[in-house]
């Protein structure tokens, strides 16, 4: 296979491995090759474009901090310019599971590292769909994180204004926890305050109303998962593709390819012998692009964008297939540009409207892996998340739900109405909470009813003197934005304040004035407010 451009002497990976600690402790990380990893070359799979790192890309450092083991850095679409996988001085990475056929790019050998074992984890970078075709086209999982998510300090740049840096892994768990670490480092991008945590328990989620170019068992295949996903709770819609598609076409059909000319432009032009000939082409085309084209193709993004962005009003987010075909290595020998073309339609939007957005296999079709992608609004990377999870078989634990590790969050401790399946559970869900698990308090509160339509519980610390109980409750995440919307809107007698859990710990909770408790039933013998309920102790 020609998945890797430098790999390091296996002797050396394994003794790093077994030296290694952290969460990611031993696992094995491939590296994109315009990635920069300290000590090996960096050569965005151009030769005559080589340097060696001092350091490590800040994405790099943060997985090996982790734990992870660089094993090497692998092939590519050079300059990170193509979706197929096959434009390298290095030799055109194979399909890891389907030979004759692409890898999909510019992450090619990336994504095949791990679909034939070789890496647990790999670094990958997408601008146009590079970290989700060839995800889609080997059946694993890929994450773009929103714009800055991950900072790309240490990547060569292919289109600044939409870089984005992206892991690949067999399942969405891993890739979540590997995109966590990533985040955590130092992002580009400050996260806001209002970002919502959750996907709601049954989120609206938009398909194209037509879908052009999908291969028709492929269509099949989306179908099936359309109707999956709306058996797992979804509700379903329908928009028109038109504005996300006519953007698709401006990335490289247009003059935004300016961008690419602007970072390597200058090389290409001084080593044509050196770059692939379809690359050149691409970016040596951009040179004399006049600046008012940029303008006004900048301005039509902005429209398109804002379509798009208002016919999703009513949705969490956008599903499609992830790529409408999977074409030979011969076929795009003979069509290059217009198969790679074709190959973008699903994918090219995304960065331009700045989305985040989850790539996750859903099956085959007509003898290949068939993927399909959740787009989200930026910062909604968890809604986009958590969608992703109901299309899996695997179900993801709550370490990997990464955008935890990056997003401010505040927790709030709820005993009644509040709690899962409850009748106000739809007031945490609607702003973006996620549910985080049961909790007791200390044995030192008092549970009552209180006369409240719907009824509610107060919850009050008995004084020391007293005999209390511990009380069943759950905890719930809240960005801070969300919290002062739910505290402003809070109905008297009850109130916020600190709670007193059963590991010692103090966390901001339910709680009740004390006027209203003392003349409220008191349930503490149910020791929750379910088993209250259960055993109609609540009318």
């Amino acid at each position: 296979m020609t998945v890797w451009i430098h790999r390091r002497p296996a002797d050396e990976v394994a003794a790093d491995a077994a030296l290694a600690t952290g969460p990611l402790a031993g696992l094995r990380l491939a590296v994109k090759d315009n990635v920069d990893v300290a000590g090996l070359p960096t050569t965005a799979a151009c030769p005559a474009y080589a340097y060696v790192p001092e350091q490590d890309a800040g994405a790099v450092a943060a997985l090996r901090a982790a734990g992870a083991v660089v094993v090497g850095k692998t092939n590519m679409d050079q300059f990170a310019t193509g979706l197929v996988g096959t434009r390298s001085p290095y030799g055109v990475v194979e399909n890891a599971i389907r030979p004759g056929y692409i890898s999909g790019g510019s992450s090619s050998g990336s994504a095949a590292a791990v679909a034939a074992g070789e890496a647990d984890i790999a670094i990958g970078t997408d601008t146009a769909g590079s970290g989700r075709v060839p995800a889609a086209l080997h059946g694993i999982v890929g994450i773009k994180p929103t714009l800055g998510a991950v900072s790309t300090a240490g990547v060569v740049p292919a289109c600044r204004s939409y870089d984005c840096v992206t892991v690949f892994a067999t399942n969405l768990d891993l890739a979540g926890r590997a995109m966590g670490v990533m985040a955590a480092g130092a992002p580009d991008r400050p996260w806001p305050a209002d970002a919502r945590l959750a996907a709601p328990p049954n989120p609206t989620v938009a398909i194209f109303r037509d879908l052009p170019d999908l291969d028709p068992e492929w269509h099949s295949a989306f179908d099936r998962t359309v109707t999956t996903l709306r058996a797992r709770g979804a509700r379903i819609i329908e928009i028109d593709p038109a504005p996300f598609l006519a953007a698709a076409t401006l990335l490289y059909g247009g003059a935004l390819v300016a961008e690419r000319y602007s970072t390597v432009g200058e090389f290409v032009d001084e080593h044509p012998d050196a770059v692939d000939p379809t690359v050149g082409a691409i970016i040596s085309a951009a040179r004399d692009l006049p600046a008012h084209r940029l303008a006004t193709d900048q301005a039509e993004l902005a429209r398109l964008r804002a379509t798009a962005m208002a016919s999703m009003s009513g949705a969490d987010a956008l599903l499609c297939p992830t790529v409408p075909c999977h074409p030979t290595i011969a076929e795009v020998a003979a069509d290059p540009i217009a198969v790679n073309s074709r190959l973008g339609t699903y994918t090219n939007f995304c960065n331009l409207f700045d989305l985040c957005a989850v790539a996750v296999p859903a099956g085959t079709a007509a003898e290949a892996q068939f993927g399909v992608t959740v787009f989200a609004r930026p910062f909604e990377d968890a809604v986009a998340f958590d969608i992703a999870i109901l299309l899996t078989d695997t179900p993801a634990t709550p370490d990997s739900v990464w955008p935890l590790t990056i997003t401010p969050f505040q927790e709030l401790i709820v005993f009644g109405a509040h709690l899962r399946g409850q009748p106000l559970e739809h007031q945490l869900t609607t702003l973006g909470a996620r549910w985080d698990g049961p909790v007791r308090t200390s044995p030192h509160y008092r549970l009552a009813a209180l006369d409240t339509t719907p009824p509610k519980p107060a919850v009050t610390r008995v004084p020391p003197t007293e005999s209390g109980t511990t009380v069943e409750g759950e905890r719930w995440l809240l960005s801070p934005a969300a919290l002062g919307t739910f505290l402003a809107a809070l109905p008297t007698p009850m109130q916020l304040g600190a709670v007193e859990l059963e590991d010692g710990s103090w966390r901001t909770g339910f709680a009740c004035t004390g006027a209203a408790a003392d003349t409220a039933k008191d349930i503490s013998e149910y020791g929750g407010w379910r088993a209250a309920l259960a055993a109609g102790a609540v009318e």
